[in-house]
């Protein structure tokens, strides 16, 4: 892609000079030799560079530089001049200018800051086009619902999201969209700049998940060949997302606890105190406050979880939802599969309105993603929704996976199970989580576990 730069100089010799220079580089270069014609130049087009005489005949670079700054957070401004004062200078960075020469300049020197100043807006725009498609993937109309309990809850996720709050605590069933939530929370707020870092609570042993979130230094433990920073230190700044806290080791417990209260950690191994500005999220589909009476969560930490606490709907609760659902699973799956799919019939309606979905809004859509994937038509049927596979919860029957009378090798049908969803999807790990209603991140796991990746 051709590099655009504006030269804004009154100096002829200096603007034919740097043209030169710059079209030698293969740049596209655009002149102008005052403040007016800039500003039409400004709105005529998109620059990546943009050198800036200090003072022009009708106006000052500074006021240029202010318009460049209302129309282009993105583009990196050198400022010129031959009437260098710190004063000056001072006022150009406080106004967002990249760099400040003073003429004559040495031109080998000048193309060394023109590169980096290049680089500087190639990587502005990168993150900017990155955090737009996070805040539309995860804006709160990515949660679809329309019943009054959804309506209710994407008003507190938007009061949560613009809040302060620290610590936020999602409960539910599971399959109800626990991380959906903590995302579009993330990225709705102030900190959608900054990381959002993830991680099961259930996927590692307690010291590799202690290692996770808090780090460790380097000789901790055997393995501590090198200082690593844990997800804590990492998401300074920005969100993480503690799913399945309900089960964390009850020794991590009371270090969550701690840092829940002073916001400060040490790495395993370390004495030094390590101070993190992050909004923790936690989720959990137990029931706590049995895990509690039973003595395997802390009622402590409950309470500093609790600060704000947002309760996801079941499926079940939102029967005018599940068609709203359905349409929206059915079109993405076809466009993903690329398959013929354009609608649902009333019939297959009717089947899915009469289901319990003890898997919630997941068994939905493993449901719907199996019928677009193995329909012959253009439109889904009552025969094309599959329920079996959930334990046909509709009709409370108890009939499942039978246990053979010899038993079996459970790690062994793992396994197996496995394999026949990679091969099922083609090796796609995402998709073959979605069948064995597992997240990526547990998938991931279990296959490391058992040497398949």
């Amino acid at each position: 892609m051709t590099v655009r730069i504006l030269i804004i100089e009154d100096e002829q010799l200096i603007r034919w000079s740097l043209r030169q220079k710059f079209e030698a580089l293969g740049f596209h270069v655009t002149e102008a030799d005052c403040g007016a014609k800039a500003l039409e130049a400004l709105e005529s087009g998109i620059f990546d560079l943009i050198m800036l005489d200090y003072r022009l005949p009708d106006m000052t670079g500074l006021d240029i530089l202010s318009h460049i700054r209302e129309r282009d957070h993105d583009v990196v401004v050198i400022m010129m001049t031959a009437f260098s004062t710190i004063e000056s200078a001072v006022d150009a960075m406080k106004m967002g200018a990249y760099d400040y020469i003073t003429k004559p300049f040495d031109m080998d020197q000048l193309l060394r800051n023109v590169n980096k100043a290049l680089e500087t807006t190639k990587l502005r725009r990168e993150v900017r086009q990155y955090r737009e498609h996070m805040e539309n993937e995860y804006g709160i109309s990515r949660i679809v619902g329309q019943d009054v309990c959804m309506l209710e809850l994407f008003d507190i996720i938007q009061r949560v999201a613009g809040s302060g709050a620290s610590t936020v605590f999602l409960r539910g069933e599971s399959g109800t969209g626990k991380d959906l939530v903590a995302r579009v929370i993330h990225y709705n707020s102030d900190r959608a700049p900054r990381p959002f870092m993830n991680i099961t609570c259930t996927a590692l042993s307690e010291s590799l998940l202690e290692s996770e979130l808090f780090g460790h230094e380097r000789g901790a433990f055997t393995d501590a060949k090198s200082l690593k920073k844990g997800l804590f230190e990492l998401s300074d700044g920005g969100t993480i997302f503690l799913d399945e806290v309900g089960d964390m080791p009850a020794g991590l417990q009371a270090k969550l606890l701690r840092f829940l209260e002073e916001r400060t950690f040490r790495r395993v191994g370390g004495t030094t105190e390590i101070s993190v500005d992050v909004r923790v999220i936690a989720a959990t589909n137990r029931d706590i406050e049995k895990a509690i009476d039973l003595g395997q969560f802390r009622s402590d930490l409950l309470y500093r979880l609790n600060v704000i606490s947002i309760l996801l709907p079941p499926l079940r609760d939102r029967g005018s939802d599940i068609r709203l659902l359905a349409q929206h699973l059915v079109a993405r799956f076809a466009k993903e599969f690329r398959k013929p799919v354009g609608g649902i019939d009333e019939s297959a309606y009717q089947k899915l309105g009469s289901y319990a979905w003890p898997g919630n809004v997941r068994e939905l859509r493993n449901v719907l993603e199996r019928a677009v994937l193995l329909s012959r038509g253009e439109t889904l049927t009552a025969d094309d929704v599959f329920l079996g596979a959930t334990r046909a919860a509709a009709t409370n029957s108890r009939t499942g996976f039978v246990l053979p009378a010899e038993g079996l090798d459970l790690k062994e049908l793992e396994g197996d199970l496995i394999r026949q969803a990679m091969d099922r999807t083609s090796s796609n790990q995402t998709q073959a989580a979605r069948l064995l209603g597992l997240r990526r991140d547990a998938f991931r796991y279990r296959l490391e576990k058992l040497g398949m990746l």
